[in-house]
């Protein structure tokens, strides 16, 4: 059912003891993608790849938005996180395809130039650069100087993975200094604007959304 958050009822404070637990983050990115669901519709996404999937909410959410006509792959360094998005698909019924991974290495070059929509909710919390590079929990929040180390790194693969009129969408905060991470996708000719943006806390969230600029004129 659209607009369905999915059931995670498996997964204990144990569990969140390894992987990330979903927070408001997560809910606005769920709001972000039914917000713009026609304009995901109109894409007939076949290839869908979340980068951090954690539990696996965001993809189940995405699928039962979506339906099954697409192949939905997700990404993790914590192998907790792969073990649990498993359990997230099997229990909500959804198929999900996740891979351990650092970022998309397991996937490049075999994705290029095919994934309609890429998601990434990404380590931006501001720590010192030593505690970025776990492979645990710690590998969902630490994101180093100004919350970039990860997401920086990540930016070069987006242009080679996505599709022709493929969609990117990122979570941020504003520290993370949105304008400057839309200069760097420029150069990639990928055009930023903002779904939708909520405070939490101290915390000013917002979900980017990137796409080629003749792709949204196609569209």
């Amino acid at each position: 059912m659209m607009g369905e958050t999915p059931d995670l009822s498996h997964l204990s404070s144990l569990d969140y003891e390894s992987i990330y637990e979903p927070a408001e983050d997560t809910f606005l990115f769920m709001d972000a993608l039914l917000k713009d669901f026609e304009s995901i519709k109109r894409l007939r996404p076949l290839v869908c790849l979340e980068v951090g999937c954690g539990s696996g909410a965001i993809s189940a959410y995405l699928v039962k938005m979506l339906g099954p006509g697409a192949i939905y792959f997700c990404t993790d360094i914590n192998d907790k996180a792969t073990i649990a998005t498993v359990k997230t698909g099997a229990l909500n019924r959804v198929d999900l395809n996740p891979i351990q991974t650092d970022l998309v290495s397991a996937l490049v070059p075999r994705l290029e130039g095919l994934v309609d929509v890429l998601l990434f909710n990404p380590p931006y919390v501001i720590t010192p650069d030593e505690e970025v590079g776990g492979r645990g929990i710690e590998a969902s929040w630490a994101g180093g100087a100004r919350g970039r180390r990860v997401m920086d790194r990540f930016f070069p693969y987006v242009s080679e993975l996505l599709s022709p009129c493929g969609i990117f969408y990122l979570v941020v905060i504003k520290e993370n200094d949105a304008d400057d991470i839309a200069n760097c996708l420029s150069k990639f000719k990928l055009h930023m604007e903002v779904v939708l943006s909520r405070r939490s806390g101290q915390e000013r969230l917002s979900i980017l959304k990137f796409s080629r600029p003749y792709a949204n004129k196609q569209a």
